[in-house]
């Protein structure tokens, strides 16, 4: 599975990454700071997934997963904020998943097993 991380925060890509890194099936194909950067990359590195950080600077959030969503139909986006009001925005707007960031790696690992992420190798 190719993943995509989409966050501000260089320490919380490169945690996420370290993460990832350890799960089997699971690769990173590309990291993105801003909007604008995540979709200029994500047509060229067509990952799986996509771990959107849901205050990302550029694009409204829920604009931006709209526009993730129309570039292919397989893809699948786990949002992720450090404000647990964002949730269920997130959720409505189209979001495959939300985990905090507040929350222990194991959450989104748990996420990630759910939408059957890392179980395809």
């Amino acid at each position: 599975m190719r993943v995509f991380l989409a966050d501000d925060q260089a320490k919380v890509r490169s945690a996420l990454r370290l993460l990832l890194e350890q799960e089997p099936g699971l690769s990173v194909v590309g990291e993105a700071a801003k909007a604008e950067d995540l979709l200029a990359q994500v047509q060229t590195a067509l990952p799986d997934l996509v771990l959107l950080d849901w205050e990302l600077p550029g694009l409204g959030a829920a604009d931006l997963l709209s526009i993730l969503h129309s570039l292919g139909c397989h893809l699948k986006v786990i949002a992720l904020s450090g404000h647990l009001d964002a949730r269920e925005e997130a959720l409505v707007a189209g979001a495959d998943a939300f985990v905090s960031k507040g929350e222990p790696p194991e959450q989104l690992l748990a996420a990630l097993h759910a939408l059957g992420v890392g179980t395809e190798i």
